[in-house]
């Protein structure tokens, strides 16, 4: 691996059985993404985009293939193993958020916190309240889910999933369920948090003017790679 590559897939396969017939929604995958790159992954439902995301957060494993990540080969990790390391090194922002309806803002972001035990609770609503600062929610602290739009319910999201501070994160249409305006302000949260922040994003999107937003745009269709670009600037890329 390259010492700029975050991630190094070669050859990555994921098959599963469905009946009696082999599915394999990704077939000999190469890729390397940059640390700090933001990438944008399109391609037609059942493509294989949700399930790479999939593999590079260590939600699922794949079934033959390298998977580096920080210099980790996640194949050969355990459930376990896996699930300990995502809490450290990969953040999830979810389409429809996924905030816990009776808990406020910031409760929602202390959530990951919890499971670390070496960590204060002084420790805890200092890493929060940074979270919610970055995001531009420090006034909403308390405030539940209902009480937020659309786009401040996503920021609230996106606050949770960077709040252990992870060197990765991964997007699976983070603007899909918000307005133009509100995607737009998520969109630029994103680049500020890979060119500022040096997160590493890969993000899944049906939207041309979202992946815009992206330092490059990879195409997937029958689980295999069949383009790609490069932005030459990102100045501008999402708006009118």
């Amino acid at each position: 691996m390259t010492e700029a590559a975050h991630i190094r897939c070669r050859k990555l396969t994921k098959s599963y059985q469905k009946g009696r017939v082999t599915v394999t929604p990704l077939e000999d995958l190469d890729l390397d993404v940059g640390r700090g790159e933001f990438l944008a992954l399109m391609g037609p439902s059942g493509s294989g985009k949700t399930t790479l995301l999939n593999l590079i957060a260590g939600i699922d494993q794949p079934s033959g293939g390298e998977l580096h990540v920080g210099g980790l080969d996640l194949a050969k990790l355990s459930r376990g193993q896996l699930t300990a390391w995502r809490a450290r090194h990969c953040g999830y922002i979810f389409q429809l958020y996924h905030l816990v309806p009776i808990l406020s803002a910031f409760e929602n972001v202390e959530l990951p916190l919890l499971l670390d035990r070496s960590l204060s609770r002084a420790q805890r609503r200092e890493r929060v309240g940074a979270a919610l600062d970055l995001v531009g929610l420090s006034d909403r602290a308390e405030h539940r889910p209902a009480e937020l739009s659309g786009g401040q319910e996503q920021r609230v999201a996106i606050a949770r999933a960077i709040v252990a501070d992870p060197g990765l994160l991964v997007a699976d249409e983070p603007t899909g369920d918000l307005d133009r305006e509100a995607g737009d302000q998520i969109l630029e949260l994103l680049r500020e948090l890979s060119s500022r922040h040096d997160k590493t994003i890969v993000m899944v999107t049906h939207d041309s003017r979202a992946a815009a937003a992206a330092d490059r745009i990879l195409h997937l269709e029958k689980g295999r790679l069949v383009e790609s670009g490069t932005l030459e600037s990102r100045k501008g890329a999402i708006r009118p």
